[in-house]
């Protein structure tokens, strides 16, 4: 009787050969559930640091720390068994230099199982990208609007809006490709531009607030589930779970108050 192969996680030069082909499909998710509910779909799982915002109520995703990423990439590693689990480095973890980011990888990577990390940052952090790819570490790439730099932005603002300004992230994607990202995020820039970083990158891109033309897209699973308020414009709501959720607990409640529950069905004879 031959033992069942085991299923085989989707790895880092897979989604480089997807350059050109079929789109890549990429969501976030935090907990070991969703993380099972998605991987049946999605090539990529992202445990993005969004998590702060979306899971811990943080203003921003400056407040992120490594642990969090650990520990939540550790339930999504559980949660998922195909899915490549790529996990964001947190603000102040990899900036410094290509040292602090070897080790600070390598903890994420040796902590958790996941396949890759993810660092924001062009043309600046294309040394630190070459640094950790060299040393065996994938590296996903991420361009455009960058979260982290909010406070250098003025906020979350769109990308590219003055065409003098596509030359430098062309030139931020290409270097960041070079370095040995094997995908890079291109967010929230203008469609155009985001069609020419595709053209002009070998690495494949996942857009969010970029293009249909990119070569994959990411959504946040919250987002497009309808579980969170406010959503940007680039976010399309695939389902009101929110609403959802609502009117249950609201039923529950009244079911609690006015000892509907639980019921003959719910409790031990």
């Amino acid at each position: 009787m031959s033992a069942q192969a085991p299923v085989k996680r989707v790895t880092a030069p897979q989604i480089l050969a997807r350059k050109g082909a079929t789109p890549i499909v990429a969501l976030t998710a935090y907990t070991a559930p969703l993380a099972a509910r998605v991987d049946p779909h999605a090539d990529i799982i992202l445990v993005g640091d969004s998590l702060g915002m979306v899971v811990h109520g943080l203003p921003s995703t400056i407040g992120v720390t490594m642990e969090m990423m650990i520990l939540h990439g550790q339930a999504v590693v559980r949660g998922s068994s195909r899915a490549m689990v790529v996990i964001d480095m947190p603000f102040g973890s990899y900036e410094e230099s290509p040292q602090q980011a070897f080790r600070n990888a390598a903890r994420i990577m040796g902590e958790t199982g996941c396949g890759a990390v993810k660092l924001e940052g062009g043309s600046r952090m294309a040394p630190t990208i070459r640094f950790l790819t060299e040393r065996g570490i994938p590296v996903m790439g991420h361009v455009g609007l960058t979260p982290q730099q909010t406070h250098t932005f003025g906020g979350f603002k769109t990308q590219g809006r003055e065409t003098d300004s596509w030359a430098g992230h062309i030139q931020d994607a290409a270097d960041v490709a070079e370095a040995g990202a094997f995908a890079i995020v291109v967010e929230g820039v203008v469609e155009d531009l985001a069609d020419r970083i595709t053209e002009a990158v070998a690495a494949p891109t996942i857009g969010i607030g970029a293009s249909v033309r990119c070569d994959g897209q990411i959504l946040v699973l919250d987002d497009m589930l309808g579980l969170t308020g406010r959503v940007p414009r680039f976010v399309h709501r695939f389902a009101d779970l929110g609403a959802q959720a609502d009117q249950a607990i609201a039923d529950y409640a009244a079911a609690v108050r006015d000892r509907g529950f639980p019921g003959d069905g719910n409790v031990y004879h």
